[in-house]
């Protein structure tokens, strides 16, 4: 032990220490909540039936767990395909990408809430996506393009049953509507079966991106709100302004505080759901 630690070179070693344990610390943060963590035991599993068959001597079973190993990258790239795809888009993101005011996130939000709470008293369905840090160029491509400012009235207009973009997402950026008619990717696999299309296309699109999704039930007239792959339902007016300041970093509160909890740089270094 003393030996050990005569060893230990003290500046080289403590940073190579921190450094890997904020890797871990990043990774945990992008797959909690998701399907990959229960991939992560499954695998973690794995490794504890190839660790009993070699010390029990057990031939037939270590051959099987061997072999699938040896595949072990391959499937690894298969089976969290959207989770790397989202760590990467979040790793080339700039921390210093430009942010709204809190003048301009706030009445965006006030907006988008106006829109949400009269389209679920009128039983109109619609899916309202919010870019965040990592850019949405490939979904707004594929819609119709717009350039308008956030307001009840557009959204109103654009999710109306004779709209012929009403069926598509419509996709905000720093306070302008810059696309409707968007299609987004589709979660394969949700805890609630009984999710409609609107919704897991909310949860497939931000489990691949850090955007969040804003969904009116046509059916139910129920407000949903999605970010990381995680869905909310049956919020109300209020519940969902405050959940949108602190997802889009709106300054509502003012302040230095406000301001701390959502600058770029600890919600790059931290994560967003640590805010």
């Amino acid at each position: 032990m003393l030996q050990t630690l005569q060893e230990f070179r003290f500046p080289q070693d403590l940073v190579d220490i921190l450094l890997v344990s904020f890797v871990f610390y990043r990774i945990l943060l992008i797959i909690r909540g998701t399907r990959a963590l229960r991939m992560v035991f499954g695998l973690a599993v794995l490794l504890l039936a190839l660790t009993l068959a070699k010390a029990l001597g057990l031939y037939t079973l270590d051959w099987l767990v061997t072999s699938f190993w040896s595949q072990i990258v391959l499937a690894l790239i298969i089976l969290f395909a959207p989770e790397l795809r989202r760590t990467l888009a979040q790793l080339g993101r700039n921390p210093f990408s430009r942010l709204m005011t809190g003048a301009e996130s706030s009445r965006a939000i006030d907006e988008v809430v106006r829109a949400a709470v009269a389209m679920a008293e009128h039983r109109m369905g619609g899916i309202v996506v919010m870019e965040r840090e990592t850019q949405l160029t490939d979904i707004v491509e594929v819609g119709t393009r717009l350039d308008a400012v956030v307001s009840k009235e557009a959204l109103l207009a654009i999710f109306q049953g004779g709209s012929p973009i009403h069926d598509g997402a419509a996709i905000l950026s720093h306070g302008r509507i810059v696309a409707a008619g968007c299609f987004l990717p589709l979660a394969l696999r949700v805890e609630d079966p009984t999710l409609g299309t609107r919704h897991r296309a909310a949860i497939g699109l931000t489990e691949e991106t850090d955007a969040v999704a804003l969904v009116i039930s046509e059916e139910t007239g129920r407000i949903a709100l999605a970010e990381g792959g995680r869905i909310r339902r049956g919020l109300d007016g209020a519940t969902l302004r405050r959940s949108l300041a602190d997802l889009l970093g709106s300054t509502v509160e003012g302040g230095w505080e406000a301001h701390a909890r959502t600058s770029p740089w600890r919600r790059w270094i931290w994560g967003r759901r640590a805010q």
